[in-house]
C-alpha cells in the first residue's frame, strides 16, 4: 500500500508522547483529516478509542505498542517506518451495532469494535432471556452478564469469560456467559455475522443491569438488540511478521 502523508497520534502518557514527537520529526506530520494513514501510538485501548475516533473517515490505522499488552498493535520503532507502512497487510473490520433501551423508554444507539456486554449493577444477580432472529433460544439465564463479541474481540474481555477464539475472518460471532448460575453448563454460542441477538432483561426492576459497547455505557437497560454493522468498515494494518490473524490462532494454542 502506499501512502503520501500520515498523521501521528498518541496516548496522554509520557512513552506515547516522547514517541509520537519522535515520529513527527523524523517523518512529517498533517492532521488526522488530511491523512492517507494514521499512526497510533499507545495501548489497545488508545488504539479502541483511535478506531472510534476516525470510524467515519475510513483512514488505514497502524498502531505502534506504547501500552502494557498491545495485542493490536504492531511492535514500536523509529526507524523504516514508511517501509513498513507499504508492506503492512490490512485487516478489515466491522464493528457491532447496539440498540439500548432502558426502562424509562430511551434508546440509545453505539457502535463496539471488541464487544456488547450486559452486567448487573447490584448484588443480585441478573436474570436475562437471549434471542436470536426473532425467535427465544435461552429463556432465562441467571448470571452476572453476558457479552457479544466480534472476531477481533474474541481474544479480550471474551476469552477472559472462557468464550471462544474466533478466526479473524470467520464471519461469526461469540455470545459468553459471565458466571452463569443457570443454566450452569451452557457455555455460549457462536453464531453467524448476519444474526440479530436480542437479550431481556427479566426482573429489571428489582435486578438491575447495564450495557457496555466497549466504552459507552447505558445504565437501567431493558433490552438489548445487537447486530454487525456492515455499513461501517475499519481498516487497521500489521506487519506481515504480527499478523492480527496469526496472532489470534497462537492464542487457541496458548496454555
Amino acid at each position: 500500500m502506499e501512502f503520501q502523508t500520515l498523521s501521528v497520534v498518541n496516548a496522554d502518557t509520557d512513552a506515547a508522547r516522547a514517541a509520537g514527537d519522535l515520529l513527527r520529526k523524523r517523518y512529517g506530520h498533517v492532521p488526522p483529516e488530511e491523512a492517507d494513514v494514521i499512526v497510533a501510538l499507545g495501548g489497545d485501548g488508545f488504539m479502541l478509542e483511535t478506531l472510534h475516533h476516525y470510524m467515519a473517515r475510513d483512514t488505514p490505522i497502524f498502531g505502534m505498542n506504547q501500552g502494557s499488552i498491545g495485542f493490536l498493535m504492531n511492535q514500536f520503532r523509529i526507524h523504516g517506518l514508511m517501509e513498513r507502512l507499504r508492506a503492512a497487510e490490512p485487516v478489515e473490520v466491522h464493528p457491532l451495532s447496539m440498540i439500548a433501551r432502558t426502562v424509562t423508554g430511551v434508546t440509545e444507539d453505539a457502535l463496539a469494535i471488541n464487544e456488547v456486554s450486559m452486567l448487573r449493577e447490584t448484588r443480585q444477580a441478573a436474570k436475562l432471556r437471549i434471542s436470536v432472529d426473532g425467535r427465544v433460544r435461552l429463556p432465562e439465564m441467571i448470571c452476572d452478564g453476558v457479552l457479544v463479541c466480534t472476531a477481533a474481540g474474541s481474544t479480550a474481555y471474551n476469552a477472559s469469560a472462557h468464550g471462544p477464539i474466533l478466526p479473524m475472518g470467520s464471519n461469526v460471532m461469540a455470545v459468553t456467559p459471565i458466571s452463569a448460575f443457570r443454566p450452569r453448563r451452557w457455555r455460549g454460542a457462536i453464531l453467524p455475522c448476519t444474526a440479530t441477538v436480542v437479550i431481556d432483561v427479566l426482573e429489571s426492576d428489582k435486578r438491575p443491569v447495564s450495557a457496555v459497547a466497549d466504552y459507552t455505557e447505558v445504565r437501567n437497560v431493558d433490552s438489548v438488540e445487537v447486530r454487525e454493522n456492515r455499513d461501517v468498515r475499519l481498516l487497521m494494518l500489521f506487519d506481515p511478521e504480527h499478523n492480527l490473524e496469526e496472532r489470534i490462532l497462537n492464542e487457541q494454542f496458548t496454555p
